[in-house]
């Protein structure tokens, strides 16, 4: 099996060295994995890759080759509390739905949680004031509410929530996906413009001739290599309700490395705020400063922002909105900004076209980039590639 692993590793393009598969076998034998799955694949992750962007493609190897296998039986293991909890999660018929009432705005939902925390002493469970689980609560997790702050639940189920009091973990997007279609980059190609820049390394054949013509001997000419001048920064949504989207996400970024020489990208969660990020695993710990980002790369760079724009409007004009963390300054100030730094922006979208009037924050994003929202299809990657290269 280890055997199959490490061949199923390099043949899907993970750099892994006999070497290093020596060392995770000298740490098994050690005793370092212990018998146990998870610390196995820890130990694994650890010795064979090098490069984080690698990390999905050994996560996908490492379920494939290792599908079924266990930790063997030695103790008791008690039935997670969390598996018991989600058992009561309460499913509400449509009318009583409808007689669940929100809030009645941000400040009375914010003033009323700080009320809660203060106030609340023990866990609750079915109800509909205190923070808890299974009930029509606005606040905590595995019930209904039209307006709340979703606390302890791993993901969506009714996307109401207008901020989410959890740590969540988000993967990269892997650039070197297989396109299902040559079109985007198709697509991608109406912003080439080349340019010859650099060290001359290339032959300039009719300069040459020339040359040779008029001096009477061979007069070799060289020029730089011609290269796509164009600049890009692209902005990718990242989690939560872009999930279903991550395969034409990935089609995308995979298009747009092959076709650009100068790219840059960052990662944002619902909405652009005063931080960014490069890599969803450190999201938490390693971030980019947006206004560094703005005085890093000129307003020649062309920007691509990708998302949703699915979100509860307070993410967009409240200070504080954001779902994740508390925002200084309301999200349209920070859009403002990139476009005042970068006039040649547009906004891709993969929900279809035809359902953005039923979201309020759409047709709000819509009304700040000034109609510049295209949806994420072949239609759309051309009329916005056409707006970018005015």
């Amino acid at each position: 099996m280890f055997i199959n692993f490490f061949f199923s590793l390099r043949e899907a393009g993970v750099p892994v060295s006999l070497r290093e598969y020596l060392t995770l076998i000298e740490a098994v034998d050690a005793g370092h994995a212990n018998y146990n799955v998870e610390q196995f694949y820890y130990l694994s992750r650890s010795c064979l890759v090098k490069d984080e962007r690698n990390l999905d493609k050994f996560d996908k190897i490492f379920s494939h080759v290792f599908d079924g296998v266990e930790t063997p039986e030695g103790e008791v293991h008690a039935i997670s509390e969390e598996w018991l909890r989600k058992l009561t999660e309460k499913i509400l018929s449509d009318e009583e739905k409808a007689q669940i009432e929100s809030m009645g705005g941000w400040e009375k939902l914010m003033e009323t949680l700080k009320q809660r925390l203060e106030e609340q002493k023990k866990r609750h469970q079915g109800g509909n004031k205190w923070i808890g689980t299974a009930g029509t609560s606005p606040f905590g997790a595995y019930g209904y509410n039209p307006e709340g702050v979703r606390i302890g639940q791993d993901n969506n189920r009714s996307f109401s929530a207008v901020k989410v009091w959890d740590r969540r973990e988000f993967k990269n997007l892997d650039d070197s996906v297989e396109l299902g279609t040559r079109n985007i980059k198709l697509a991608l190609r109406r912003l080439r413009r080349f340019a010859r820049e650099g060290a001359v390394t290339e032959l300039d054949l009719d300069d040459t001739i020339r040359s040779t013509a008029k001096c009477g001997y061979l007069d070799i000419r060289m020029v730089p290599e011609r290269h796509n001048a164009v600049k890009l920064l692209i902005f990718f949504d990242v989690g939560g309700s872009m999930n279903p989207h991550v395969q034409v996400m990935e089609e995308l970024f995979s298009a747009a490395r092959a076709e650009f020489k100068h790219l840059e990208y960052f990662y944002f969660h619902n909405f652009l705020y005063e931080r960014l990020w490069k890599d969803n695993r450190r999201r938490h710990a390693d971030t980019t400063a947006t206004l560094d980002i703005l005085h890093t790369y000129p307003h020649d760079y062309k920007v691509i922002i990708v998302g949703d724009a699915s979100m509860s409007p307070y993410e967009i004009v409240y200070p504080g909105g954001s779902v994740e963390h508390w925002n200084e300054e309301a999200g349209v100030i920070w859009l403002e900004r990139i476009l005042r730094v970068y006039p040649n922006t547009v906004w891709l979208n993969p929900i279809k076209e035809e359902w953005w009037g039923n979201t309020q924050s759409i047709e709000m994003i819509k009304q700040i980039i000034s109609d510049r929202m295209y949806p994420l299809t072949l239609e759309g990657l051309e009329q916005a590639t056409k707006e970018l290269s005015r």
